[in-house]
């Protein structure tokens, strides 16, 4: 059985070193890219230089693998934590990283493949577009590996396979794009999904078939709005972790 550390941001060489011994990994999340400027201006910059150590990490041999831990500390966006890692910026465009602990688009993405494969125990399952390897793959808008860095984390996909199945199309490839999926819980914002970081509005919630109870009309912006939110997360307040007071308004994992 594989184990690993979640995050490790300020992780010491030393206890690099034991994880390495202990035959452990570590899965790397961008939340970086979101509080960089609070943690530079908090602890300096200097402190910040290697948040996390990513390339030490691998100089030791340690697997590692990349993700967003979405929603509670990063936008599940996969391709601004991939400009995260090319470029070494917070989404504020703040530079935050030396070269030696930025990646290559090349490494970046291995860690998002094959590097997040050994988490799952499926090293030579899938990772990679290979004979004998699930048929897991995308068409972009971009090229990625000839994209300005700025335009990186723009990168969307118009069609997406799971398994040799299409999961997603959209734009040219919109015919073929499969029914959409019952959402549960009722309540969650993937509901009344409209592009990464969209504002949600009773008129659009309407749209989607999400019950919004409020008196105001469905063209109301501000009130709406405040409606909206207070439909779809005050049930998920109610029904936060117990340990969420403890670990603060970060991630919950090891409370889950």
């Amino acid at each position: 059985m594989h184990w690993f550390f979640d995050h490790c941001e300020t992780i010491s060489d030393r206890n690099l070193e034991r994880v390495k011994a202990l035959g452990g990994g570590i899965a790397i999340q961008h939340r970086m890219a979101y509080q960089g400027e609070y943690f530079m201006d908090r602890y300096g910059k200097k402190a910040a230089e290697r948040t996390p150590p990513v390339r030490k990490m691998l100089e030791l041999g340690i697997p590692v693998g990349a993700g967003t831990d979405a929603t509670r500390v990063a936008s599940y966006n996969p391709w601004v934590s991939l400009y995260w890692l090319v470029t070494g910026k917070s989404v504020g465009g703040v530079s935050m990283y030396p070269d030696k602990n930025r990646l290559s688009r090349e490494e970046a993405l291995r860690l998002y493949t094959q590097g997040s494969s050994w988490f799952s125990s499926e090293s030579g399952k899938k990772g990679a577009i290979a004979v004998g390897q699930l048929a897991d793959f995308v068409a972009l808008t971009d090229d990625f590996f000839s994209v300005p860095e700025e335009d990186i984390k723009a990168i969307e996909s118009v069609l997406t396979f799971v398994a040799g199945k299409v999961v997603h199309a959209s734009k040219e490839f919109s015919s073929h794009a499969p029914p959409p999926i019952p959402v549960l819980l009722e309540w969650s914002p993937v509901k009344v999904f409209g592009c990464y970081g969209a504002p949600l509005y009773v008129a659009k919630a309407a749209r989607a078939g999400l019950l919004v109870e409020h008196h105001h009309s469905a063209e109301c912006s501000q009130h709406g709005f405040a409606h909206a939110l207070h439909q779809l997360f005050g049930p998920a307040d109610a029904e936060r972790n117990r340990y969420a007071g403890f670990f603060g308004s970060g991630c919950d994992c090891f409370a889950l």
